[in-house]
């Protein structure tokens, strides 16, 4: 079989699994969000934390709750990585450092799961499992709770309530999160990743001393660091280390739970809205750029430029022979274009081009499908801004699901999709000019450039993917990076539940002959469009400066 064929069977076997879990879970995750009952297990959680989940929240009170929440959470983990070393189970491993504790903080509770240091000899089974896991389902919980709140304003209306904060976090991670996360780590385990609370210990002796490894949790962290589209590995290797991702299987396994929620959650603010046609219309959006972007990968890396090329059936510098060029480019598409930041590959060895589409797809904001909660949510601001697009063409106030779309919400749109560019290229730009942040590249010219243009897309798109050669265990670095994950996380969810206020406060506007059909085709075609369009104008000249430069010179 060619690898070429091999990349299209996998491709529609993502499909099929895809398929098959679309409508069950996208159905059941609207009727949790959607259900005044609480299980035996929630309620001793609303008790502990002092909620009444049964309160009606308007959108001032839910950020409010989303950020308290947040906040010590950070606390939390930056305590617990530096106490490390007065823990049991750190594996003799010392606390870490503030700068690189701030920067894990920050990175885990942003969703963003970006590493500035090497797990398997930084941190202890306590920190990975009782920190780091663990907000690897909440801050996905949170995601998932203001995606929710916003497709509640859209169904709502003459109200400003938007649901419960702690009710939809908890239930996010008590009815989805983890029994979908528990499944994923036996189909891990069967598949030969490792789950134990093992020690240090040498695995062969080798010239000039011998390779020592630690065992840990890794399935079930591994289980949900994909689901989440959380991204952080076990090891630094990542998802290309056998003990995290042994074989092909495991491989379509990880890449199906990285993508399912975050489709899935199209049919679910279809029903939740009252209009499955509204949900197949995004989910259309969000296929036709994840095929786009996988068949354009998989032809930059397949595409073959001397001998050695054609023996090795096209670039395989820095990917994996277990999973060859199209699991390796399915995988980085995937975890580009949502926020989940996982790697099975080198993505600094990719082609020039191929290092400009992971780094692209993270620009795009991942919504196709992006991450969870996340992708939904920024795909439906960029609807807005797609009807209003179509409303000037026309000379008609733009509607969208019986809302207008004024000057409110479209500064509220427009502020959303202005903030991350503006963190990434204003970080960047700052990184270039100084003198010492640029001693960190291992390379030169447009290839170096590329390497900081990406860490600071992949922070402030919360998507935690490393370019790799950049030394970022440093205090520059593990601060402002670390402030730009924290930033292009909760600043975009203060714009999206303003916008949800808003939305649901009005009163619904009957459709006319003149409505736009935002649930046909034509309106799918247009929010491609749109998404494109918006991120070529803003990203073209730093992409211009680095991959694009890279990929016509080679």
């Amino acid at each position: 079989m060619s690898p070429v064929l091999a990349g299209v069977l996998q491709v529609l076997a993502l499909f099929v699994a895809l398929g098959l879990a679309y409508r069950p879970l996208g159905d059941y995750m609207a009727g949790v969000y959607s259900s005044d009952k609480h299980l035996r297990v929630e309620k001793w959680m609303y008790k502990a934390v002092g909620a009444d989940p049964n309160t009606q929240m308007r959108w001032p009170a839910y950020l409010r709750g989303v950020l308290a929440f947040s906040a010590v959470s950070v606390l939390f983990l930056y305590l617990l990585q530096r106490l490390q070393g007065a823990l049991p189970g750190s594996l003799g491993f010392v606390s870490i450092d503030p700068d690189q504790a701030f920067n894990t903080a920050a990175s885990f509770v942003a969703n963003t799961n970006w590493q500035s240091y090497y797990g398997e000899q930084a941190m202890g089974h306590v920190v990975q499992t009782g920190g780091l896991a663990v907000q690897n389902f909440v801050s996905a919980a949170v995601g998932m709770a203001v995606a929710v709140a916003l497709v509640r304003g859209f169904a709502r209306s003459r109200t400003g309530e938007l649901g419960n904060f702690w009710s939809d976090l908890v239930r996010g991670t008590v009815r989805i999160l983890l029994p979908i996360a528990v499944v994923g780590a036996l189909l891990l385990v069967a598949c030969g990743a490792i789950q134990n609370f093992a020690g240090i210990h040498e695995v062969g002796q080798f010239t000039g001393g011998s390779q020592q490894w630690n065992g840990g949790a890794v399935a079930s962290q591994e289980a949900i660091k994909e689901l989440g589209t959380n991204g952080g590995g076990y090891f630094n290797a990542n998802s290309s280390h056998p003990f995290e991702n042994p074989n092909g299987l495991s491989n379509l396994l990880e890449i199906f739970l990285i993508l399912v929620i975050p489709f899935a959650l199209t049919r679910t603010f279809g029903r939740m809205v009252g209009s499955l046609k509204q949900g197949y219309a995004i989910l259309a959006a969000m296929g036709v750029i994840w095929l786009g972007f996988t068949t354009l990968m998989m032809w930059t890396e397949f595409a073959h430029h001397g001998p050695a090329f054609d023996i090795a059936g096209g670039s395989m510098e820095g990917k994996e022979t277990r999973f060859g060029i199209a699991g390796s480019s399915i995988f980085a598409v995937a975890t580009t274009l949502t926020s989940t930041g996982a790697v099975n590959s080198f993505h600094s060895s990719y082609t020039g081009f191929g290092g400009g589409i992971t780094m692209l797809g993270m620009q795009l904001g991942e919504i196709a499908p992006g991450g969870v909660g996340s992708g939904l949510y920024g795909m439906l601001i960029m609807a807005i801004i797609a009807v209003f697009i179509a409303g000037l063409m026309v000379g008609r106030t733009p509607e969208y699901l019986g809302k207008k779309i004024g000057t409110r919400e479209i500064k509220l749109a427009a502020c959303y999709i202005l903030i991350t560019p503006a963190l990434v290229l204003c970080f960047t730009a700052a990184a270039m000019a100084l003198p010492t942040p640029p001693h960190s590249m291992t390379n030169t010219g447009a290839h170096g450039f590329s390497e900081i243009l990406y860490a600071y897309t992949s922070g402030a798109n919360n998507n935690g993917s490393a370019f790799a050669g950049l030394n970022a265990d440093t205090q520059w670095f593990n601060t402002t990076i670390g402030l730009a994950m924290l930033l292009g996380r909760f600043l975009p969810m203060v714009f999206v539940l303003a916008l949800a206020g808003s939305l649901a406060g009005q009163k619904p506007v009957p459709a006319t002959v003149g409505t736009l059909g935002t649930h046909k085709p034509l309106f799918s075609g247009l929010l491609v469009g749109t998404v494109l369009i918006i991120t070529g104008l803003t990203y073209f000249p730093a992409l211009a400066l680095g991959p694009l430069a890279e990929g016509l010179a080679s």
